[in-house]
């Protein structure tokens, strides 16, 4: 413990695993490593692709690869701190250290959040407006879309760790997960957390808030574009181009609007409830989206293909 007078600061703080199943944590381990595995290879293997293919260098697949950069920023700040504690159960994390995770587990968390909205307003872009679209999203519009996301993130999210740090802890250092969040830091401290509980609600919903709002009204927006099509064959074709998206914003939206959840009125829930969804936001969406982009865009598997046979032959 670092202290100054009255003013408590640990030193470092005691990461939790799976509650209830620490003796299992080599073999829970195997699945955990399957899925690091697949999102930092399957991100990686889309990152390739869309660079070494020229037909592929347009606004939906930049962004593409911004969510592919995005994914694999997660999975890395989560994965060193994840399997050392399952592998070797080291528990313990630096104060700052654990700070810094924080700060970029959350700024990925928003930027990934943008960069679905940038997605969704493309689709609605390109079904509404096919004629207009290159026009609109160019290169340098969509350069500039992606600098604004990571500014946004870093900004809004720059004052979250001087407000712990000002805080006084006494007392409990053990985190909920194996990572660092805001939530779970600031529950430890032993002083009025009010100004944190605020700024945390208003950045989370003025920016992870209001990109699923206006996620809803773009694909609202393209349902009464699509309704509007002759033949049931264009009705399908549209739709079809945004099911990947569709199912990238379900999979990243849902675990987290859950854990915000659990950490402001869980209170009384099993921890295991709590660890098992922190790990389904923060895991499970860098681990699927690749394969869901290389299941449902054709372009993106018909260039893996060709990669493939040229890499055999």
């Amino acid at each position: 413990w670092e202290v100054n007078g009255s003013f408590h600061q640990p030193s470092a703080f005691l990461m939790m695993g799976i509650p209830g199943l620490e003796a299992l944590h080599p073999w829970i381990s195997i699945p955990f490593c399957a899925l690091y595995l697949t999102a930092l290879s399957g991100n990686c293997v889309i990152l390739f692709i869309i660079r070494r293919t020229p037909s592929l260098h347009e606004p939906m697949y930049y962004f593409l690869s911004m969510l592919a950069v995005t994914d694999l920023g997660l999975a890395l700040c989560t994965l060193p701190t994840t399997l050392g504690l399952l592998w070797f159960d080291v528990r313990r994390i630096a104060f700052d250290a654990c700070l810094a995770q924080m700060y970029f587990i959350h700024i990925l968390s928003f930027i990934e959040s943008s960069v679905l909205l940038a997605m969704a307003f493309d689709r609605f872009v390109a079904i509404s407006h096919p004629l207009r679209h290159p026009a609109i999203l160019t290169r340098t519009t969509v350069l500039k879309i992606g600098l604004a996301i990571v500014l946004r993130g870093m900004v809004s999210l720059l004052p979250i760790p001087f407000l712990l740090k000002r805080l006084n802890y006494c007392g409990r250092t053990e985190l909920s997960h194996s990572f660092c969040f805001h939530p779970d830091i600031m529950n430890l401290a032993c002083a009025d957390i009010k100004v944190n509980v605020f700024y945390g609600m208003i950045i989370l919903l003025s920016t992870v808030g209001m990109d699923f709002v206006f996620i809803v009204l773009s694909y609202i927006l393209i349902i009464r574009t699509v309704v509007s099509l002759t033949t049931k064959e264009e009705c399908l074709k549209a739709l079809n181009t945004c099911v990947s998206h569709i199912c990238a914003v379900l999979v990243f939206f849902i675990p987290m609007i859950g854990l915000s959840m659990i950490h402001r009125f869980g209170k009384n829930l099993p921890p295991l409830v709590n660890t098992l969804v922190a790990y389904t936001y923060l895991i499970i969406p860098p681990a699927l989206n690749p394969v869901i982009y290389s299941i449902k865009s054709t372009h993106i598997r018909e260039a893996l293909l060709r990669a493939l046979c040229r890499k055999r032959g």
